[in-house]
């Protein structure tokens, strides 16, 4: 299996990866290999290989992020922050939004973890 240390075409992957967690609403979080599943692998790149890198590149994608993508929201698998420059900032715009974490520092996935589905989004009234 060759490896990769990026996408074969990093600005059209990381688009791909900031326009999902866009979408993922206030109080609900995202893993990096959640993310990397919504996304197909890339002309090129064999599902094993893809499997065993995307989650990488969304990190790589979220440390490159623009600032209107909520990167806080995206979070590793064991439902932690990676520690890195930044991680308290992450937290506590996540505790913001209403996320507890446990004594371990772990997020609930179960309670807070965005679906990548249109019911996680809070309805607004119709005006009509």
């Amino acid at each position: 299996m060759p490896g990769f240390s990026s996408p074969p075409n990093p600005q059209a992957f990381n688009q791909q990866v900031w326009n999902l967690a866009r979408q993922i609403p206030v109080g609900k979080v995202a893993t990096y290999g959640q993310i990397a599943k919504m996304i197909p692998p890339p002309i090129g790149v064999e599902l094993e290989a893809y499997a065993a890198f995307a989650p990488r590149w969304v990190g790589g994608a979220m440390a490159a992020c623009p600032d209107d993508v909520p990167w806080q929201r995206v979070i590793n698998s064991q439902g932690k922050i990676s520690e890195r420059a930044g991680a308290g900032k992450q937290r506590q715009l996540l505790e913001g939004e209403g996320i507890i974490f446990d004594a371990k520092d772990r997020i609930d996935l179960k309670k807070y973890g965005w679906s990548g589905k249109d019911e996680d989004i809070p309805q607004q009234p119709s005006l009509f």
